[in-house]
């Protein structure tokens, strides 16, 4: 009988070793969460005023990007600001125009095919106001927004044309603040050196109030204070306090990746406002809610605008609390795991091969079992004939015999032909 081989057992010192670095690794993870970090985790008490709002370009999830119909639709949702840019025309006309060219966001392909790749400010204001502004929303649906509008906004999207600054002024006058940002004309442009002077002059002669301009451009702003002391001086570039100081710059406008929590400490500290652009998520709004963020521009006013508060929040204390009994409940799971394996595998030890065998083979049907018994009692009939031969030093002609009766062949079984071969051999 082959006995199956075992691998030999693991040595004590292998079972601590390996059990020390999973533990070890287990309480890694579970004091990972005590060391996060997130704004939202405060009291509730510390929690600073809702962000103010900005439309940026107006709402352009309701209507297309720096139309009436967008910035009209901004205001519904009463925000503090809506953010434009502005350029000018060939004839010196400003108006509102994020892209270089007019390809995006207007008809420019089917009514000027020849001057469809020429920058937006190289036409006149006559040339632009023949254009559509409100078809490209319905066609492209940038925001997937499109199939939510009412038949009258359908309607109203399709008659939109281009915004000049003069149209904004007077729409927002008295409502919100305007954030202005300036985009250079081309070089070969007219009006390229005194953009900036007319664009200020425009903005004086609405009389808009000064103190609701967030003036974002960086150029003379010497010049731009003396004209106008009321603007907000803001930059769109991080700078040391002290430089910004002596810029009189009184708010920043940076992308919400580029500054920290300590930051915004810190320039709050200068009594410096901190706007950030562009949220659209509601997730994103509360951390920087909590975060102590004054204003955001968001191409969502309208979904932000609903936000209550923060999605969430949680004192530290609960906070730990909660990992601590979430640590708790899993490290008990872990350790009965180990116990019901443990159990199990004390188990098994205590069989020995031949019994594992043995339990195998009660286990079979009662028919493997019967055919088991026939063959272990011929062997040993068979084994027993063998050695009395043997003993009695038989003859010639018993060994004939005995050679014959070892070569005729066996039945199906070979119990039949054993038989009759030992009931000769008893006769003899």
């Amino acid at each position: 009988m082959t006995h199956r081989k075992f691998p030999p057992p693991v040595s004590v010192a292998s079972q601590v070793t390996v059990l020390c670095t999973f533990f070890a690794v287990v309480f890694t993870l579970y004091l990972i969460p005590l060391t996060i970090s997130s704004p939202c985790i405060m009291e509730k008490k510390d929690l600073g005023p809702k962000p103010a709002l900005i439309g940026h370009r107006g709402a352009p999830m309701l209507a297309p990007e720096h139309t009436l119909m967008s910035f009209r639709k901004a205001l519904e949702q009463k925000l503090y600001g809506l953010q434009a840019d502005v350029t000018i025309s060939l004839d010196g006309v400003p108006f509102l125009m994020h892209d270089s060219t007019l390809r995006r966001t207007t008809n420019v392909d089917q009514v000027f095919p020849e001057l469809a790749r020429r920058p937006a400010a190289m036409l006149n204001w006559t040339a632009l106001q023949r254009l559509n502004a409100g078809q490209w929303f319905l066609k492209t649906d940038p925001f997937w927004t499109a199939s939510s509008l009412s038949p009258s906004d359908y309607r109203e999207v399709q008659n939109q044309s281009i915004c000049s600054l003069a149209d904004l002024l007077e729409l927002a006058k008295g409502n919100a603040t305007l954030l202005l940002n300036l985009r250079d004309p081309p070089r070969d442009h007219p009006y390229r050196g005194s953009f900036l002077n007319i664009t200020l002059e425009a903005v004086l002669r609405s009389g808009f109030p000064q103190h609701q301009i967030m003036w974002l451009p960086n150029r003379q702003r010497p010049l731009v204070r003396k004209m106008a002391p009321g603007f907000q001086q803001t930059s769109g570039s991080k700078e040391a306090i002290a430089s910004l100081r002596r810029g009189h710059i009184q708010k920043l406008n940076l992308r919400y990746t580029q500054v920290s929590r300590q930051e915004l400490r810190d320039y709050a500290s200068w009594n410096l406002s901190v706007n950030l652009y562009t949220v659209n998520t509601p997730w994103l709004f509360s951390l920087l809610w909590c975060a102590g963020v004054p204003s955001v521009t968001s191409d969502s006013p309208h979904t932000l605008s609903r936000v209550p508060s923060p999605l969430w929040i949680m004192p530290p204390d609960e906070y730990c609390l909660m990992w601590v009994t979430a640590d708790l409940i899993s490290f008990s799971l872990i350790i009965g795991i180990f116990v019901l394996q443990k159990w199990r595998l004390g188990g098994i030890r205590s069989y020995n091969p031949e019994q594992i065998m043995l339990s195998a083979a009660v286990r079979r049907s009662s028919r493997d079992v019967s055919i088991m018994k026939e063959k272990l009692i011929f062997s040993e009939i068979s084994d027993g004939v063998e050695v009395s031969d043997e003993l009695s030093g038989c003859s010639d002609s018993s060994y004939d015999t005995y050679a014959n009766s070892t070569a005729t062949p066996m039945g199906p079984r070979g119990g039949g032909s054993r038989a009759k071969t030992l009931a000769d051999r008893a006769g003899r």
